[in-house]
Parts: structure tokens; sequence; C-alpha cells
């Protein structure tokens, strides 16, 4: 299986522990995550185990991402392992100290579907993807600053 990587980072002005709390408040992703809700499903959703589901569209048009949280470390590390039917692989934030605020990071790693179209349309749509992921994770920023 082919995995498509990404890897993006901004600063935020808020301390760690602040922006890890905005981070993990599940429902609050729609506040900043492009086109995204999501809830917890199972377990507490702040510890190893429990999983949860986010809804990336408009309406009804969109595609459902299940996960399991498979690393938790307030306040510098969540990991995820993607379960879904199309987004399959891992994802990790962390919150890294940095002066008086943070460096927020998000990694993933997915399983790139259909072969080499799978493969093409990675090249093609990754690009994309960080620039939305920046823009989510400044969302974040802003949301934790206040």
């Amino acid at each position: 299986m082919t995995k498509g990587r990404i890897c993006v980072s901004v600063a935020a002005d808020a301390r760690p522990e602040r922006v890890f709390s905005v981070l993990t408040d599940w429902p609050r992703h729609r506040e900043w995550m492009v086109l995204t809700r999501a809830q917890v499903t199972g377990g507490d959703g702040r510890s190893a185990g429990s999983r949860l589901a986010a809804f990336t569209g408009v309406g009804p048009l969109g595609f459902l991402d299940t996960m399991e949280i498979t690393g938790w470390d307030p306040p510098r590390t969540v990991a995820v392992r993607h379960t879904g039917g199309l987004v399959r692989g891992t994802g990790v934030f962390r919150v890294l100290p940095r002066g008086g605020g943070s460096t927020i990071v998000w990694e993933e790693e997915l399983d790139l579907p259909l072969g080499a179209v799978g493969r093409l349309g990675w090249v093609l749509l990754r690009p994309l993807n960080a620039a939305l992921f920046r823009f989510s994770l400044r969302r974040l920023a802003g949301l934790s600053g206040r």
C-alpha cells in the first residue's frame, strides 16, 4: 500500500495547555477545521482507545472519517488511527512550547487507495490539503488565543 504523507505547522500565541484543550474539544472542531464536525462515539474522548467520528463536507455531501485515539499525552500529543472505509492511516497533532506560545503540528500518513490513480490524485490534491490544513491550524491558533 502506498502512503501519502503530509505535515504542516503554524505558530500560536497561546500556551500549549490552552491549544491542546481547544484542539481536543471534539465538538469545537467545526469552529476551526474546514468543513468538518467531530464527535466522540466511544470512550471519553480524552484517552487512548476512545473513538471519534468526523464528517467532512457540505450538507449531506462528504465523507465520514472514523478514528481511534492511539496516543494521548496532554498537552503535547494526540494521535489517531483512521479506521474508515475511505480514510485509513494515522494522524498526529503535536503542540510544542515556543516562547510564550506554541507551535501546532499536524501530521498525516494515509493509505492511498486505487493504486496508480490514488497516487496521481495525491500528487494533485496534496498541495490543496496542505493549504486547508494550514488554514485550519491558523483558525485553531486564533481560537486558542481568545
